[in-house]
């Protein structure tokens, strides 16, 4: 590895072998072989530094109108040969001078873009107020990326202004360049030549860079020109026409302002971002400036992704960088209770070749991601106040994605838990809001049952006496409700309480007759209760006396610090080692098989068959709650032989 060289002087001979400088030859195979995920990403690279130089023309040019002059207009021109494998990459930009091409090029991390600023600011000229210039290439390593697909680069440049000499720039990346003169070169600007390799030769089709300047490089606002190779003519007169074609739309939609965009132009950029053929169905467009200066155009889909469960799911908005496209699915603006949304987040204080890793670093990160929250949150909110069918329609999409934010969004909990609905024993759809509006004064608490659909909760037994007192039940019927109403615990000051656990207390809306009676029945069935607990040992916590039933024989209820039934379900399915999980057995006094039992009970306090009718009952309660039953066979053979009994 050679030492780090001194700056070239004039008097150098030209075409002589240069070294790379010492930190280019320690950095760039990382950067060949590391620093970018995708190779397709070079071309928007060049693309970014043709529309820098394209950028410092024209700002240089209004102290200084000699330097436009020439030939070219101010465009990008991209030019594959198939036959000599090349793709080339044309401005009519600034151009290099030979010290220049040798900094520039010749250094890895040196930013002429960030250089360029830094000595127009120091100038103090009139008209040289940088603060306007929007430059999008603010990074030195940008170039470089030509080496992940090409085994050999050339540049050729002129700078702008009379008396100038083109130059060549050649390497292979192999620590070491050539500069040579280039008087034959004497269009303004940079051309880059690069002889791809053989297995990156997919560059060279039509169809390939199209795509891939409508994905990086649609919005640069210089126009992109692709040179098309067409068959005209028939017959004898048939011939090849090569002509150039504009291909990128050359204006950052998101950038202009809303006054000046067409509700049809928004809908084009939502099908072109979100790949979907529908509507959106809320549009959100805000530009911030000040200390963090940034622009969004976030999108709220009709429909949900097929993707929106998946585990290696599409996320988050795009990210562009001064209208770079840097990230396609940058999840750090967006929370994963928001990842249905759509758009891009355009920053002019991030660097362009800013990583993962450093976003979730960034105070800017942090501070757009706020914003972009905050954003969609307020969207959401209108829309479920003034246009409650599209909520209801957008709920029934994203719903269970939303409520996830109700356990892992502290900071907004109190919205989304404003936001969220349910159905339950009174509605199809209501807001915790509504359902305590409907509260009667003297209910002091908010209840919900869980169940894999709506039939199964509405005909749970353990809301059997909630619904015969005509109060409103919650159903909860998604695996994520468990821990959403965790994440709530109360809402306006009423504790959200499952009518599924063991620790729901009804005395307070019982009257004085209720409790007595409910006293009475305890007292009366304490030996049966203990009976059924010997019998079930090894399957329940506790048998009790409960006041929830009022059609039912029994029901198994949750514990202190217990799981639901079903959430045990879902977390065995996914492969959890779950430890078996003791329930308490209720059972109904005034139902007929109880008190059939206690008679039995009563009569023949050892007797097989009180045991046979305790385990069947449990196997009952099991099926009732959406439970596998252990031993299916058996439960059958127990059933047979009591209906036999019975029928005897």
């Amino acid at each position: 590895m050679s030492e780090e060289t001194q700056p070239e002087t004039e008097e150098a001979a030209a075409g002589a072998e240069h070294s790379f400088r010492a930190e280019v030859n320690q950095v760039l195979d990382i950067v060949i072989n590391s620093l970018y995920s995708h190779r397709e990403i070079f071309l928007r690279e060049l693309i970014s530094n043709a529309a820098d130089a394209l950028d410092k023309l024209r700002f240089r040019a209004v102290t200084d109108e000699g330097l436009m002059e020439g030939e070219g207009e101010l465009e990008i021109q991209l030019a594959p040969d198939r036959e000599a494998k090349t793709l080339t990459v044309i401005d009519t930009g600034i151009g290099m001078t030979r010290d220049e091409v040798i900094e520039n090029l010749g250094t890895i991390a040196h930013s002429g873009s960030r250089g360029f600023l830094e000595a127009m600011a120091g100038q103090g000229n009139a008209g040289s107020d940088v603060s306007g210039v929007d430059l999008i290439g603010q990074f030195g390593v940008g170039f470089y990326s030509a080496f992940l697909v090409a085994d050999r680069v050339e540049v050729r440049t002129l700078a702008a202004g009379e008396g100038q000499t083109g130059w060549l720039w050649t390497s292979a990346a192999h620590g070491t360049f050539t500069v040579d003169e280039a008087p034959e070169w004497t269009t303004r600007g940079t051309e880059i030549r690069l002889h791809l390799k053989e297995e990156h030769h997919e560059f060279l089709d039509e169809w390939r860079i199209r795509e891939l300047v409508r994905k990086y490089s649609d919005f640069v606002s210089w126009p992109i020109l692709l040179e098309v190779t067409t068959e005209e003519g028939e017959g004898d007169d048939k011939k090849t026409v090569t002509k150039d074609e504009t291909i990128n739309t050359a204006s950052a939609l998101w950038r202009r302002p809303r006054s000046e965009i067409k509700d049809e132009e928004y809908l084009e950029f939502y099908r072109h971002v979100a790949h979907a053929p529908d509507e959106p169905m809320e549009t959100l467009h805000f530009q911030i400036e000040g200390t963090t200066s940034y622009t969004g155009l976030l999108y709220v889909p009709k429909q949900a992704p097929w993707d929106l469960f998946e585990r290696e799911r599409r996320q988050g908005v795009r990210l562009y960088v001064k209208r770079v496209m840097i990230m396609e699915d940058c999840k750090d603006f967006v929370p994963d209770h928001l990842r249905f949304i759509r758009g891009v987040i355009d920053s002019d204080d991030l660097p362009l070749n800013v990583s993962r890793e450093l976003l979730q670093e960034d105070r800017t990160v942090r501070t757009i991601r706020k914003t972009v929250v905050n954003k969609v949150l307020a969207a959401i909110e209108q829309m479920a106040d003034k246009r409650k069918d599209d909520y209801a329609a957008f709920w029934g999409e994203f719903g269970r994605v939303l409520k996830e934010g109700l356990h892992t969004d502290f900071e907004n909990k109190d919205r989304l838990a404003n936001l969220v609905r349910w159905p339950s024993s009174t509605e199809q759809l209501t807001s915790l809001a509504e359902y305590v509006e409907r509260m009667p004064e003297d209910q002091d608490a908010i209840y919900y049952a869980f169940g894999t659909n709506r039939d199964a909760v509405e005909n749970s037994p353990h809301i059997e006496a909630l619904k015969k007192r005509g109060t409103e039940v919650l159903y909860m019927t998604d695996p994520i409700d468990e821990w959403a109403v965790e994440g709530i615990r109360e809402f306006e000051k009423k504790p959200l309480k499952s009518a599924m656990k063991a620790d729901l207390d009804l005395s307070k809306e019982a009257t004085d007759e209720e409790k007595a009676e409910k006293e009475a029945n305890e007292e009366r069935l304490e030996d049966l209760c203990e009976r059924a607990k010997t019998i079930l040992v090894d399957d329940i916590e506790e048998v009790r006396v409960s006041n929830r039933l009022t059609d039912s024989p029994c029901c198994l209820v949750v514990p202190e610090g217990g799981l639901h039934a079903h959430i045990e379900r879902i977390l065995r399915a996914q492969g959890q080692d779950m430890p078996k999980q003791k329930r308490i057995l209720e059972i109904n006094p005034d139902h007929p098989v109880v008190e059939k039992l206690h008679l039995m009970h009563a009569a023949d306090s050892d007797g097989e068959e009180v045991g046979d009718w305790f385990r069947l009952l449990h196997d009952q309660a099991l099926l009732a709650e959406g439970s596998p039953i252990a031993d299916p066979a058996t439960f059958a053979r127990r059933m047979t032989t009591l209906m036999q009994r019975a029928l005897e």
